[in-house]
């Protein structure tokens, strides 16, 4: 799909995004933080409409960290069962659209045996897809990621000496994932929060003021215009 103002030839290959905010935009209107969880269901089903309309190959999102566990346990009991239903709900859909769907993240006594049948089923389901991969960061941390990585590392016994940037990056969670060229943050808030803190060392940053409930695909479509006006060195000088 072409797309006002965005050139199609400089389409970022992964996005990734902070979905921030549902709790200030249902405080705001007088409404539970729940109630703005599931207002956010609906921003990321746009967004991911927008990300498919431009070619986007993969596209993740940040849903729950391991540190959302301190939340009331009401609004994780809320959040844990709230999953289960966006993805009872859209596996189907997302599978015909040729969405593969995996999870990164740490499966841990504290993520519902439910819940964990239910991510399996959509994975299997949408296994084969390639049109766009969906990273759904789940009971995740960049923290957390690195150290597991470290850990598979020295349980694979490979000596000192051999340990790199290379020899990590083989033991993420999902190797075969490109570093997000942009990262987008919603709700004003300027600050990494634990997300792929590997991989995002030289992405493209964009911070906006749309709290994460009121995201359409056409605040992605302005994300990705600036990005494109940018010019990404990797540490290297123009030349």
């Amino acid at each position: 799909m072409v797309v006002p103002g965005i050139a199609p030839d400089r389409i970022p290959t992964h996005v990734a995004c902070v979905m921030d905010g549902n709790g200030r935009w249902a405080t705001a209107r007088g409404l539970s933080r729940t109630e703005g969880h599931a207002a956010g269901e609906h921003a990321l089903l746009d967004a991911i409409e927008g990300a498919l309309e431009l070619g986007i190959s993969y596209f993740s999102v940040y849903a729950f960290s391991t540190e959302n566990w301190r939340r009331p346990v009401e609004e994780v009991r809320f959040l844990m069962n709230f999953n289960i239903a966006i993805l009872d709900r859209n596996r189907d859909y997302l599978h015909s659209r040729g969405v593969r769907i995996r999870f990164a993240g740490r499966h841990d006594w504290r993520v519902p045996k439910r819940l964990e049948r239910t991510m399996d089923r959509a994975v299997e389901l949408t296994k084969a897809n390639r049109t766009m991969t969906l990273t759904i960061c789940f009971n995740y941390g960049g923290r957390a990621e690195i150290v597991d990585a470290v850990k598979a590392l020295i349980a694979s016994g490979i000596s000192p000496e051999k340990i790199n940037e290379r020899a990590i990056s083989r033991h993420l969670y999902y190797p075969d994932m490109p570093d997000p060229d942009l990262v987008i943050r919603t709700s004003g808030e300027y600050r990494i929060s634990n997300f792929l803190l590997w991989e995002i060392a030289y992405s493209e940053f964009i911070f906006t003021e749309v709290l994460w409930p009121d995201f359409r695909r056409e605040n992605l479509y302005e994300a990705i215009r600036e990005f494109q006006h940018r010019e990404r060195r990797f540490g290297g000088v123009d030349q």
